[in-house]
């Protein structure tokens, strides 16, 4: 039984066409601007069966048209690799396109099952930068990097997403050192630069958390149109969303 924390019908921003999100309980990492911060903590969430996730797939496949499929995102939904694989599964017997949005800090047995499974992996990269990655999530990048590496052996395709947080990780050094890191991987189909937002700070009120990020703003059309424009030297398709 997988902890689901929520669903997203007629999603357009996981993954390719239109999907089925489902958002699992617990998460790894305390990323300062989390706008599911609700999700972090490992305990909460409903606990969804297998033969659940496939029914309101088969329900919701008419929309889905020849791209569309689920998205499992978080959270981190690997927390739950060993639970999400025979979901997995039984979705792929089924013909169903599957994505995983992860930070991908996990890479165990079960994760790498997972992997051989899904279709792409949208592949969530904090900062390139190892100090302001732990600044950013409380977690160094050593793993996400060794994970990067690790779908390039099984030659997974990747969408990278990549959060642009004025101050914190829009340095244009930093854009360049990622570029010139991960741009080099063939099985990288695009790179999404992800406007940041405070969506997320009044869920961090209602857990009692300090909202680090409170002051900063939203970013500028000049500073998305920068980072774009500095990416876009590296990576086959660069698009922000």
């Amino acid at each position: 039984m997988l902890r689901v924390h929520s669903f997203e019908s007629l999603g357009t921003y996981d993954g390719p066409g239109i999907r089925l999100v489902v958002f699992l309980q617990g998460c790894n990492f305390k990323c300062l601007y989390c706008a599911n911060a609700d999700t972090i903590e490992l305990k909460g969430g409903t606990e969804t069966s297998i033969e659940e996730f496939v029914s309101m797939a088969k329900n919701q496949k008419p929309f889905f048209g020849k791209k569309g499929g689920l998205t499992f995102s978080g959270g981190e939904p690997l927390v739950q690799a060993k639970q999400l694989l025979p979901v997995v599964k039984a979705l792929k017997e089924e013909g169903f396109h599957i994505c995983i949005d992860t930070n991908g800090s996990i890479l165990n047995d079960d994760v790498k099952a997972v992997l051989e499974l899904v279709d792409i992996i949208l592949l969530d990269i904090k900062h390139i930068n190892n100090e302001q990655h732990q600044l950013l999530t409380g977690k160094g990048n050593e793993k996400t990097m060794a994970f990067v590496n690790y779908l390039n052996e099984i030659n997974k395709p990747v969408w990278l997403r990549y959060v642009l947080v004025p101050g914190y990780s829009d340095d244009q050094d930093h854009l360049h050192e990622l570029g010139k890191k991960l741009g080099v991987y063939n099985n990288i189909e695009k790179l999404e630069i992800q406007p940041y937002h405070e969506l997320g700070a009044h869920k961090y009120e209602h857990l009692g958390w300090e909202y680090k990020l409170k002051g900063v703003k939203a970013n500028t059309p000049e500073q998305l149109d920068k980072a774009n424009s500095i990416l876009k030297n590296y990576f086959k398709e660069v698009v922000i969303n």
